[in-house]
């Protein structure tokens, strides 16, 4: 058996059926949508219900729609029967999934919704079935075939489905003006959320803590500072406190390289004049973005005011993980 043919077969199996789902997609989806941004802007919820493998998905379409902050719930089906229909309220929306459209344990919940002033949207491969008639908006997530060989396992049916919920997701997503920073807020323990939660006046070395000396400061005794604290640069300002540049340990090593001793020579005479700089303000996602941009080590901090505050060594980035 050549498993790697058999894998492509699978693959290139679903990838069709999920191109087939994007040229159908027409004016129902587009309902779906001012549905779904009615609901939420109305401060009701979005249940989603499903049973089996529509069940597993329902919950993947769920914890999407939530995480982009559309609240959203699942309802099990058997629970909903003994006491977790409390968690309904009129105005909230039922997005309903069943391939058939005539999974038992949903239809047997369709007449205890009907109690409630919600909306249904059904996910279904049978635009003929029972589920399908008692909806307000179908989609149709239909296949021609599964991946399995024995076109038997639900695959090519399920990967559609999930795409589909993906498309509802990310569509209103960007219906309702969601940001990064609003999707920060629900991921603050994540790499995006600390990478943009996050701000540099947060994370940086203040000015106690890094070296700053002036353009007539020596080179050995700024190098004796570097090492007493550890760091890889020094902060060069005028005798008014502005920034005048700012000396690594790869400017020595540049000049170091020359075969003259520089350790008496003024630390300005080595600097690196205009050096790049970052508002406090911004977000850890911009140092990441400047220091790859310039393949820089270290990044001064500068206020509103272009006043060096402190500054940002690319070892502190594994400290705050945001790298």
């Amino acid at each position: 058996m050549d498993y790697l043919e058999r894998a492509r077969r699978v693959l290139t199996i679903e990838s069709e059926e999920v191109s087939l789902l994007a040229k159908r997609l027409d004016h129902n989806f587009e309902k779906a949508i001012g549905l779904l941004l009615t609901t939420i802007t109305s401060r009701g919820k979005i249940i989603v219900i499903g049973v089996g493998k529509s069940g597993h998905i329902g919950e993947k379409i769920a914890a999407t729609l939530t995480s982009t902050g559309a609240p959203t719930v699942v309802l099990n089906s058997l629970n909903a029967l003994h006491g977790d229909l409390g968690v309904v309220c009129d105005g909230d929306l039922f997005l309903l999934l069943s391939y058939s459209g005539e999974t038992a344990e949903l239809l047997n919940l369709l007449p205890s919704l009907a109690h409630f002033d919600a909306r249904r949207i059904a996910l279904t491969g049978n635009l003929g079935s029972t589920l399908a008639k008692s909806s307000d908006i179908v989609l149709d997530v239909s296949v021609s075939q599964e991946a399995c060989p024995y076109n038997l396992a639900p695959t090519s049916s399920t990967t559609v489905m999930v795409a589909l919920g993906d498309a509802l997701a990310m569509v209103l997503l960007e219906a309702r003006g969601f940001t990064r920073e609003n999707f920060a807020r629900f991921h603050p323990a994540g790499h995006l959320g600390r990478s943009i939660l996050l701000r540099v006046r947060n994370m940086m070395r203040p000015l106690s803590e890094v070296v700053v000396v002036k353009p007539e400061t020596s080179v050995s005794a700024t190098l004796k500072e570097l090492t007493a604290k550890k760091l890889g640069a020094a902060i060069i300002t005028h005798p008014d406190g502005t920034l005048a540049g700012i000396f690594t340990h790869g400017d020595f090593v540049r000049h170091f390289t020359s075969g003259k001793d520089f350790n008496d020579y003024p630390v300005g005479a080595l600097m690196t004049t205009s050096p790049i700089t970052i508002d406090q303000d911004k977000i850890a996602a911009d140092v990441l973005a400047i220091l790859e941009h310039h393949r820089i080590e270290d990044l001064i901090v500068v206020d509103a005011t272009e006043k060096v505050v402190g500054l940002i060594d690319s070892q502190d980035l594994f400290k705050w993980r945001v790298l």
